[in-house]
């Protein structure tokens, strides 16, 4: 009879239940069962052990293929978990590899690295530039670099040019570069037309992409077409650079000649420009094989004292691997290496999620399988059989939820470089790695969810499993179902946890009083450096009616533009060691930024320094408690070269983002650092006066682009990488949260019809719906009563360390703790309410009649 052991057992069974159920000695119950397959009743067919391996596994799939059929609600709430899961992770696997990638197409990118600075005052503070004489140091003076090269960057660049005949204006974003040719040697960035090698080394030559080659000048040969920048310095461009990759940390796309430098920026380009550090000028170097980057930063330091020997703002320079510039926000980073870990940390929770939904519906099935187990053990199936069935069938499901995710991953890819602003190619499918990383999931998929209930559904003995007499522990368990269900919770309530903290710091960032007016203030860039005209326009704007108040300035009070300087105070023959935020601007902007003024007065009109008004930090800062002790009081700036009399104090605002400590400020006239128009405008007309403003400013200036932005944006910007990490975050929870109802779901139908003659009879012993429903209720609050007292202290310790990067934040109160199990229990209760209400309140007669 051990021939047949392939067919439609479980139908066979239950035609023939009632009879073999009376059989009360085991081994004629056994034989009874035996008889009853015989000729004519199912189609026999060979052994296991006389399939080849490609039968075995033809009759896997179809026998596991059929299964999945017959339990339609089961497969579909399986796949629906594991898809979701999957998808996520695929898109989270193409969106890590995408960030690790950054500028890894280099041919030494081992040995390459950026000189960047450490300034240490009364803190540390990490700048990605340095001084610009000291790539010319490091290459002329030293054998450590292979090769050397200074850039200096500036952004948001105005290019004019001329196409067909007319000139053209665009701004560009990522600006334009003023680059040394060994630049070129360092990085792998080839030309498609000119010669790398003399490219730039004549000044005003320029060098850009295809994409802006094409953007400019459609089908023409750039070569010999001229650019001008800001109306100012023009260039003849004689080379054009294919496209930059999408993962590299290098933004500009035209490089013109550095030796252009010192028509652009005197100062800048001097070799004696020791005296400050300008945003935007780096210094990069390709090491000789065999030197550490700390021989070299050893060999820079002499080089502070020798041209800063008496300032107290010490600097230090090191070197920063071209690895870690993408995940070094001290130094302008795109995002911290903890987010990646954040972002792997989500993939694998939604993968465990959905893999406990698989054990715990696979185990909460046991008892249909039970019967078909035991027939298959009495016609002579193996353990070992059994258990690569039941695997076979979680593979089955495993890979229909792979090639589900696949397509939705691939719809996704648009909008998840919308979403995180990168450039991952749609045709992702053709990545080798991530094919490997398919099929490794798809095996571990297999391998972590099917496992244990097949080691449970095997281990049946089948006696006890055709007389249906197994236990609750046989059966998988409830501790082991409760166990994965407190897992499942504690996950989402974690993650809930992040999401109330995230958006709780969030608000806070964007509702704090910073102690300055920001509402509706437009900075509007400046269009000349002419005094005459700068007032002329200043006196203009004031006359539109819907401007209440003008103020030229170098920035807002709260900028990413900074000026950064060290200062004497009084008599003393030393500077500060403290850092100081010099605020350049005119005598109207205390008022049109509304800061409030402590003590003393404002500065009086003025195109030159004369008067300073600092903040409470500075005054902090000096030791000085009174701030009548501080007016009079003379403050030397910028070497000396700014000098004036403390005449005002004003209260404390933010000049920089939360995650820093309000810096000692000042304020003081000098208008040749002026740089945008500050313009506070009424609230209820701001789309009618932003247009009468550039009507203004256009007829002021014919041949200049008309920038400008609001100061909460600008404000807003400094929290890019949170709000994207939020949203993350925020559709991730979800995910899981959505991922976890599938299975509490399936689980309390499982539940439900386990129980319904037990709602039957206590309905008839008159228990009411509100005690039928606590009845199942009360499993899943103790459920997750126990998941927050695990996910409580885990939650605390990833947030606690989250926010310690924000100088200013909120505070970790119980209000937090009590809405993540707050949401988690309504939650719960809105995925199981339905089923159990209509358990709750259905006819007890027929409840007593359900077999």
């Amino acid at each position: 009879m051990l021939d047949y052991i392939e067919g439609d057992l479980i139908e066979v069974y239950e035609r023939n239940f009632q009879k073999l159920g009376k059989r009360n000695a085991d081994w004629k119950f056994i034989l009874d069962v035996l008889l009853l397959f015989r000729p004519g009743i199912i189609r026999p067919r060979k052994p296991y052990q006389n399939l080849t391996p490609f039968g075995m596994y033809k009759s896997h799939f179809k026998i596991g293929w059929r299964t999945l059929l017959r339990n339609k609600e089961y497969a579909g709430i399986n796949i629906a978990g594991l898809a979701l899961s999957i998808t996520c992770c695929i898109l989270i696997f193409v969106l890590v590899k995408h960030h690790l990638s950054f500028d890894d197409f280099h041919q030494n990118k081992d040995r390459i690295y950026r000189v960047v600075t450490e300034q240490h005052r009364e803190s540390v503070s990490y700048v990605n530039s340095v001084p610009s004489p000291l790539g010319m140091v490091l290459r002329e003076n030293h054998t450590y670099g292979e090769k050397v090269a200074r850039m200096f960057h500036d952004s948001n660049a105005v290019i004019t040019f001329e196409r067909n005949g007319e000139m053209q204006m665009i701004k560009e974003p990522d600006g334009f570069a003023f680059t040394e040719s060994e630049f070129f040697d360092i990085f792998n960035l080839p030309l498609s037309k000119g010669n790398i090698k003399t490219a730039l080394t004549e000044p005003n030559t320029a060098i850009l992409t295809e994409r802006l080659a094409r953007k400019y000048f459609g089908e023409q040969n750039a070569i010999g077409q001229v650019i001008t920048y800001d109306n100012q310095m023009s260039f003849i461009i004689t080379g054009v650079l294919e496209d930059l990759p999408p993962t590299t940390d290098i933004k500009p796309e035209i490089f013109v000649s550095y030796s252009s430098l010192a028509e652009y920026n005197p100062w800048l380009a001097s070799d004696d420009a020791w005296g400050g550090i300008s945003s935007g000028m780096y210094c990069y170097t390709q090491l000789r094989r065999g030197v550490s980057a700390a021989e070299v930063e050893e060999a820079l330091q002499p080089y502070v004292k020798q041209h800063r020997p008496e300032s107290k703002n010490v600097h230090h320079y090191k070197l920063q691997a071209l690895s870690d510039i993408h995940f070094d926000a001290r130094y302008g980073g795109a995002m911290e290496k903890s987010d990646i870990g954040i972002l792997i940390a989500i993939g694998i929770f939604l993968l465990l999620t959905a893999c406990v939904n698989f054990v715990n519906l696979a185990t909460a099935q046991a008892l249909k399988r039970s019967k078909e187990v035991g027939v298959r053990k009495v016609l002579g199936s193996f353990r070992s059989q059994l258990f690569w069935q039941f695997i076979f069938e979680t593979a089955i499901i495993a890979t229909v939820s792979i090639l589900i995710a696949l397509v939705a991953a691939f719809a996704m890819v648009p909008y998840v470089n919308d979403f995180f602003n990168t450039q991952i190619p749609v045709n992702f499918l053709t990545d080798g790695s991530l094919v490997l990383f398919i099929i490794g999931l798809d095996i571990l998929i297999t391998l972590l969810a099917g496992c244990y209930p097949a080691f449970i559904l095997t281990g049946f003995k089948p006696v006890a499993a055709l007389k249906g007499k197994l236990s609750m522990q046989q059966l998988g368990g409830f501790n082991t179902r409760r166990s994965l269900i407190v897992v499942q919770f504690a996950i989402s309530q974690v993650l809930i946890i992040g999401v109330i903290v995230i958006m709780n710091q969030m608000r806070y960032t964007k509702q704090a009083e910073l102690g300055f007016d920001r509402e509706s203030i437009l900075m509007v860039k400046l269009g000349d450096d002419s005094l005459n005209t700068m007032h002329v326009l200043k006196n203009e704007l004031l006359r539109l009616p819907g401007i209440e108040k003008v103020s030229v300035c170098y920035a807002a009070p709260a900028s990413s533009d900074s000026w950064n300087n060290s200062i004497r105070f009084g008599n003393d023959s030393e500077e500060v060691s403290f850092r100081t935020n010099m605020k350049l601007a005119d005598s109207d902007y205390i008022s049109t930024f509304d800061l409030e003024l402590l003590a003393g007065r404002n500065l009086t009109p003025s195109d030159t320094v004369r008067e300073m008004v600092v903040n409470e930090a500075m005054l902090q800062s000096l030791g000085i408690t009174s701030y009548e002790d501080a007016l009079g009081q003379m403050i030397y700036a910028n070497g000396g070269s700014m000098v004036g009399p403390i005449v005002g104090v004003v209260r404390n605002f933010h000049d920089r983002s939360m995650h820093a400590g309000i810096s000692a400020t000042l304020i003081t006239t000098a208008s040749t650092m002026y740089s945008n128009y500050a313009i506070k405008i009424n609230g209820n007309s701001v789309k009618a006066t932003l247009e009468e403003i550039q009507q203004l400013w256009e007829e002021q200036y014919p041949n200049k682009m008309f920038e400008y932005s609001f100061v909460d944006d600008e404000i807003a910007q400094f929290y890019t990488a949170e709000d994207t990490l939020l949203r993350g975050i925020q559709f991730f929870s979800f995910i899981a949260i959505f991922i976890g109802c599938l299975g509490l779901y399936g689980l309390i139908s499982f539940m439900v019809s386990q129980k319904t003659k037990e709602v039957g009879v206590r309905k008839v012993m008159g228990g009411g719906i509100a005690h039928i429903i606590w009845l199942f209720g009360q499993e899943f609050v103790r459920l997750i009563l126990i998941a927050f007292l695990i996910a409580a202290p885990i939650g605390w310790w990833f947030m606690s360390r989250w926010l310690q990067d924000f100088e200013f934040k909120i505070q970790l109160d119980l209000w937090t703790f009590t809405m993540a199990i707050g949401a988690s229990l309504v939650i719960a209760a809105v995925t199981v309410g339905y089923q159990v209400i209509r358990a709750a309140v259905v006819n007890p007669a027929v409840s007593l009649k359900t077999e």
